[in-house]
């Protein structure tokens, strides 16, 4: 198929989430036609398995400019612009009234399984940019299909791959047998069957991300209600108490950010939950009575815990793009001209800056990966940061460079250090000076913070 036919197909999107719909909202503002294929049955299928918890972006950070537009004249208002949402409130109130509008042009039981060119596999040069992408697909039906497309936007996330809780990236040895007794994801305690669960109950919380924050936070409020009698916490780090361990504290500028760092660091404060810092999990063993023992590299043995909650990133799922040429960091799987920016290992101070085409682009023409995906391994992924992304995107799609180049958004400080931390000193802790890696002024909060996190908004 030659060039110009080719532009006549659509730009495949994966994905029906935040990112997903965004592109498509700015497809259709450039006159470009989107298909999104989303392997849920709704938008936002991701979105709704976190219902619980809350973004720590307001209305006014989550919701996309060219989304708006679209969203406009059907009345749609958005909310409170000050309020934090809820995942739920996010995907009922946003996201599923974009997908409504967008129309056909969103596919809902559509697993993308597979990328290529046509007639090309990723090996064959010949004519390889002048042929359309093949998206193959299983639909829920058990149904296969083949979609021919000019560009891919690939915006398909990262929730469906939670690290493990391996300390070597590796599950770690017995890991996988221990799987009834270990989560990946904040448990929401407002569901009764899951509150069982925790209440009175010894828990590990792997991480040191906003996600872990959360799960502190909620355990600890357990702690203080009446069938929570019992309930504690071990917050297990891989690297030490730092000044930068519990956040930006009130130096973030995204305040409710700011606030999960406190609320963890009361809970540890308080006594609902202790700290073991550079433990590293090699093993996860069962004892006599069938709970969890968790055995750290250097040969240290946790007492047994009765449920473990990992909250260690997580990966891009890579294997559907098998046969595209990708050009990725080793270390991130993040795009190569973006992982500098957003490496945890060197990342300090500051923000990244907006970003678009020129950062997300690949030795393959006409792909992207969008959203956090885009971000690979590394954490504390931002929604408007995805939705300037796939503006730029859109814009290079339609042949419009000066406004794909150009930066349409000023990111607020995270008020954050980054970097890889005291690796090796876990008992080591870091003087407080001055700047955005001092220690919070007010070092307690109440457990009830006005808003939790999703880990990536």
């Amino acid at each position: 198929m030659n060039a110009p036919a080719t532009t006549e197909l659509p730009v495949v999107v994966i994905g029906a989430g935040p990112a997903g719909l965004a592109a498509a909202a700015n497809l259709v503002e450039r006159g470009i036609e989107p298909l999104v294929l989303e392997a849920g049955p709704v938008a936002g299928s991701a979105v709704r398995e976190w219902s619980h918890v809350r973004l720590f972006s307001t209305w006014a950070e989550v919701t996309a400019p060219a989304a708006e537009k679209l969203l406009a004249p059907t009345g749609w208002v958005r909310p409170d612009a000050a309020t934090y949402p809820t995942g739920g409130n996010w995907a009922e109130q946003y996201l599923q009234p974009l997908a409504d509008v967008l129309g056909d042009k969103v596919r809902y039981g559509a697993t993308v399984t597979g990328v290529s060119r046509a007639g090309r596999d990723r090996i064959v040069d010949a004519d390889r940019e002048t042929q359309p992408f093949v998206v193959q697909i299983a639909h829920a039906d058990g149904r296969e299909e083949r979609i021919t497309a000019r560009a891919v936007i690939d915006a398909s996330g990262t929730w469906a791959v939670p690290s493990p809780a391996g300390g070597n990236g590796l599950p770690a040895l017995g890991e996988k047998a221990a799987a009834d007794r270990i989560t990946y994801r904040v448990p929401d305690l407002n569901d009764p069957a899951v509150r069982a669960r925790y209440a009175g109950k010894r828990t590990a919380v792997i991480g040191s991300g906003a996600s872990a924050f959360t799960a502190l936070a909620y355990l600890a409020d357990l702690t203080k209600a009446e069938d929570g009698t019992g309930t504690h916490a071990v917050w297990i780090l891989r690297r030490g108490i730092s000044g930068d361990t519990f956040g930006g504290g009130t130096a973030d500028q995204l305040p409710a950010r700011g606030a999960l760092g406190l609320a963890a660091k009361a809970a540890v404060d308080n006594g609902h939950a202790n700290a073991l810092t550079g433990f590293r999990t090699e093993a996860i063993e069962r004892d006599t009575d069938g709970r969890l023992v968790l055995v750290a590299e250097d040969g240290r043995r946790l007492e047994p815990v009765d449920e473990v909650i990992a909250l260690t990133g997580f990966r891009p799922d890579l294997t559907f793009l098998s046969e595209i040429r990708l050009g990725l960091d080793e270390r991130l799987q993040a795009p190569t001209a973006l992982a500098p920016l957003i490496d945890p290992n060197v990342h300090s101070c500051g923000t990244v800056y907006p970003h678009g085409v020129n950062e997300l682009s690949h030795p393959e023409r006409g792909i992207y990966l969008v959203g956090m995906k885009s971000y690979g391994r590394a954490p504390t992924f931002l929604a408007m940061t995805g939705y300037e992304q796939t503006r730029s995107i859109a814009a290079a799609i339609a042949g419009d460079h000066e406004a794909a180049e150009r930066v349409e958004l000023t990111l607020p400080d995270t008020g954050v250090c980054g970097g890889a931390g005291l690796f090796d000193q876990p008992d080591t802790t870091q003087d407080a000076g001055g700047g955005c890696c001092a220690a919070p002024a007010v070092l307690q909060i109440g457990i009830g913070a006005p808003a939790t996190t999703s880990g990536g908004c």
